[in-house]
């Protein structure tokens, strides 16, 4: 019995509803089924991102930066809507429904972009050579949203929801299965980057060679076959059950604190309210943010079975803890408003410059392989180089989380920097030898410093910030986790393209200033100097939000996280 026992987990079940044998459920093969479609995701929105600001001012013969505020406003779109997935997911369809709906309105997005950018109708006319091209109209561009926003909306579905669903196939409670776990982080960022590298070579380059609505027409029909394959490990999944949405609980103690907002708290704590039945994962009351204290406050005529008007301590601890994460999140959000560049700006830069290997031209999109490169290469440096030497050398395996932030936050910087030193060279080329040269006598691998360093940064960064929120939320919570650091990514394309409109305004709304509609008019440089500036600032916040979070609560977890890493 007990052998029964030690086979099942304990809190997952099978499909159906039984409770999850290990010999038959979870591990390696149905999290390889979960990765098909983070795959496929890659390569249809990193695929239509990286090569759409080149549409969007080729085809549709819209200004510079109206394209790239475009491309920001739809990635932005992506990782907010991964939000309301998340919610969907928690509170009513679950992960593996969640999944499924949302590939499935993937998979029907792309299938209508092919179409739209098939018809000619849905496009204006070409340029007859003249300076003027007629732009899009709203028809034309309504179309293009909306098929844009329904891929948007199959992204943030997916996005909320893989990382979870993929961890739910190990069992956190069983040590072999918790390295086997760790193991899957590094392979579920290993696998977004080959999908990115598949979109930004092979899809960008079909697109460009072939045609638009082959490769989008590709995007669809790989993700019905992931679809095909995700079904088909139904039997083999762990299902966990919902602990219900983390958004409706913090909801709930803020609710709760502004009824009692008049009423004293007591002076001893024990006299708050806690559910005894949740004993288990008790957390212990702490001093911080006093004010949530007073939704444990039992007045006259509260029950415990409205969450609204009572809340437990466990349950305000659990908002405090994600209360204590915010300022650190925040000082996040601007590397990805860096991120944003390399997929809007330095794509319109390596547009006008000499892209040539012999008689192959490199797609202006395929730069950002570099990127994709840079991410791989340190991702290989780190583990086989950096991490071995710093066992050896501090006795942990590898930097904290809150270390490789810090270090893709830095590099982000010098990638900006960087990339202000080109746009100041490509400048001087185009002034030298006439605005209006189409191809510049410019290599257009000066930009390479640019991609590689923030690419570098994205590796460092982005498991950083995922350990980092994973580690430091409640249990309870840990969808909110993956969507405090989704969000750090739409917030960061949102504040590019909020940018991009402020300084167009202050240096010049009339297709000239900083962001001309034709960039060799424009100075670039100083937009990427201003990016500079700001995140060394940023860098500064950062440094002061972190001395100020381990101390109250990042000693325990850090330390819980170093020996979950000695395991592994």
């Amino acid at each position: 019995m007990d052998g029964k026992l030690s086979c099942r987990v304990a809190d997952a079940v099978d499909y159906k509803g039984f409770p999850a044998d290990k010999s038959k459920t979870g591990g390696w093969i149905p999290a390889a089924l979960i990765l098909g479609i983070e795959i496929c995701e890659r390569l249809s929105t990193m695929g239509i991102a990286v090569n759409l600001v080149t549409y969007m001012s080729g085809v549709m013969h819209l200004p510079s930066a109206a394209s790239a505020n475009i491309v920001t406003d739809f990635m932005g779109t992506c990782f907010l809507l991964s939000l309301l997935g998340g919610f969907l997911a928690d509170s009513f369809l679950g992960r593996y429904y969640t999944i499924l709906i949302s590939a499935s309105i993937q998979t029907l997005g792309t299938a209508a972009l092919a179409i739209t950018t098939k018809l000619p109708q849905l496009r204006p006319p070409p340029c007859d050579g003249t300076k003027t091209c007629k732009e899009a109209n709203g028809f034309q561009m309504g179309i293009l949203y909306l098929t844009l926003y329904l891929i948007a909306l199959g992204t943030g579905g997916l996005k909320s929801s893989i990382s979870g669903f993929g961890t739910d196939q190990f069992d956190e409670k069983d040590e072999k299965e918790t390295t086997k776990m760790a193991f899957f982080f590094n392979r579920f960022f290993f696998f977004i980057s080959t999908g990115t590298l598949m979109a930004v070579t092979v899809l960008v380059y079909i697109q460009d060679e072939v045609g638009r609505s082959w490769a989008y027409g590709i995007c669809s029909v790989s993700m019905f076959v992931a679809i095909l394959l995700f079904l088909s490990g139904t039997k083999r999944y762990r299902y966990k059950k919902s602990m219900g949405s983390p958004v409706i609980h913090i909801l709930q103690v803020i609710s709760a604190a502004i009824k009692n907002r008049k009423l004293e708290l007591p002076h001893n704590v024990a006299l708050l309210y806690e559910d005894s039945s949740e004993h288990a994962t008790r957390i212990q009351h702490t001093k911080q943010f006093q004010f949530l204290d007073k939704a444990a406050i039992v007045a006259e005529g509260d029950s415990a079975q409205n969450p609204w008007k009572l809340s437990s301590v466990t349950r305000v601890e659990e908002v405090k803890m994600v209360a204590r994460l915010l300022p650190v999140w925040a000082t996040t959000i601007l590397f990805w408003t860096i991120y944003a560049q390399m997929i809007t700006f330095s794509v319109v830069q390596a547009s006008t410059m000499e892209r040539t290997i012999g008689s192959f031209q490199i797609p202006a999109g395929s730069l950002t392989v570099f990127f994709v490169a840079a991410i791989l290469i340190t991702l290989g440096v780190y583990d086989r180089l950096i991490m071995p030497l710093w066992k050896k050398w501090k006795g942990k395996q590898g930097f904290t989380n809150i270390q490789r932030m810090a270090i893709g936050l830095v590099l982000s910087i010098l990638g900006m920097a960087a990339a202000a030193v080109a746009e100041r060279k490509r400048l001087a080329v185009a002034k030298a030898v006439g605005d209006n040269t189409a191809t510049l006598p410019v290599t257009v691998f000066l930009l390479i410093p640019q991609f590689f360093l923030v690419g570098s940064g994205e590796a460092f960064i982005y498991t950083g910030q995922l350990d980092f929120f994973i580690t430091n939320s409640p249990k309870g919570m840990k969808t909110m986790s993956t969507g405090l650091f989704l969000s750090t990514l739409s917030l960061g394309f949102f504040i590019s393209s909020f940018l991009v409109l402020v300084v167009k305004r202050v240096t010049g709304n009339d297709g000239q200033g900083w962001l001309a509609d034709n960039i060799n008019y424009g100075r670039l440089d100083c937009f990427y100097g201003l990016l500079t500036i700001s995140s060394v600032i940023n860098f500064v916040a950062f440094l002061v939000c972190v001395n100020r979070y381990i101390p109250q609560e990042g000693k325990d977890s850090q330390k819980n996280h170093n020996l979950a890493e000695e395991k592994c």
